[in-house]
Formats: structure tokens, C-alpha cells, sequence
């Protein structure tokens, strides 16, 4: 598997971001989540400019995992209309890529 793909949101707090990185990776649908430092975000919602800190989590999965993921990720997000992005690695190292497909099996 010389393919990655990497799933990214964003929540409002800590420790929500820590609950959607561990269950992912405990469920094998992500070899690994990295979360990131507070962001501030400023978007558009229910017609008026908003501003809030967020963590960001970004997920490290195979893409046969993306979808059991991402509807993972929106089952338990607790946002409204929650940021779920995903991007397709197609060149890195092919022996990270091997580790992510192996730790993605369940």
C-alpha cells in the first residue's frame, strides 16, 4: 500500500479532539492522530461572522478506511455541520505508508 490519506476536523475543545483521536485509533480506522494546538477560526454561521478557538485532529488512515472513518468522526463530532476534510497523500515515505495500512486492519 504506497497511499495514505489524511482526515482532518476541528472541535471546540481539548478534550473532545483527544475522544475522537483515541477512538479512532483504538478502532483501527487510524493508525495515528495528531492533535494540534488551540486555532482561532473565524466563519460564517446562521448569518453572522463568528470567532472561536478550536483544536484541530488530523487522522493518518489507508483509504479503504476513509469512509468508516469520516462517519465515525461524524457520529460523534459535536457540531452541527462539522469541518471534515480528507486528502490523499500520493508520495511519502513507503515504509510510513506500509505502517499506516498494516495498523489499519482490523
Amino acid at each position: 500500500m504506497d497511499q495514505i490519506s489524511v482526515v482532518t476536523t476541528v472541535v471546540d475543545a481539548r478534550s473532545v479532539a483527544d475522544v475522537l483521536a483515541a477512538a479512532a485509533v483504538a478502532g483501527r480506522l487510524a493508525a495515528c492522530a495528531q492533535v494540534g494546538g488551540q486555532v482561532d477560526s473565524t466563519y460564517w454561521w446562521r448569518s453572522g461572522v463568528e470567532t472561536s478557538t478550536e483544536w484541530s485532529v488530523q487522522f493518518k488512515t489507508a483509504p479503504d478506511r476513509v469512509v468508516a472513518l469520516v462517519d465515525q468522526i461524524r457520529a460523534s463530532h459535536p457540531y452541527e455541520v462539522p469541518e471534515i476534510l480528507v486528502s490523499r497523500v500520493d508520495s511519502g515515505d513507503p515504509a510510513y505508508a506500509a505502517w499506516v495500512y498494516e495498523h489499519t486492519r482490523p
